[in-house]
């Protein structure tokens, strides 16, 4: 786990899927140490969104959490509304992208990217 990484009891799941896409990242941009973080924020149609975006430093109040030695991150505040939610990628005709199955959400919205809880 990288420096400055917390543990907590609350649950990320990462899937083989996402795994194996962070894995191909690292690869196709050369650097072992690419971590995908994923953060909501408040926006979106349904009142949060999730984001996501490769980085190789965690913050004081991340939080990480591993599968097949790849790494997800989130921050504290994050957490809160991403326990118990699994982070998967998905490779569709004509998308490929990483996605939440949260089962907190009381809905979201068509494309999967907002939701409310």
């Amino acid at each position: 786990m990288p420096d400055g990484t917390q543990t907590t009891e609350q649950n990320l799941v990462v899937s083989d899927t996402a795994a194996a896409r962070i894995a191909k990242l690292r690869e196709i941009q050369g650097n072992d140490g690419l971590m995908l973080r994923v953060t909501v924020n408040g926006g979106g149609c349904s009142g949060f969104q999730y984001a996501f975006d490769l980085v190789d430093k965690t913050n004081e109040d991340d939080v990480t959490f591993e599968h097949n030695g790849m790494a997800v991150v989130t921050d504290g505040v994050s957490l809160g509304f991403l326990d118990g939610c699994k982070v998967e990628f998905k490779d569709e005709l004509g998308a490929a992208f990483f996605q939440i199955d949260n089962p907190n959400a009381t809905s979201s919205c068509g494309c999967g990217a907002s939701f409310s809880v």
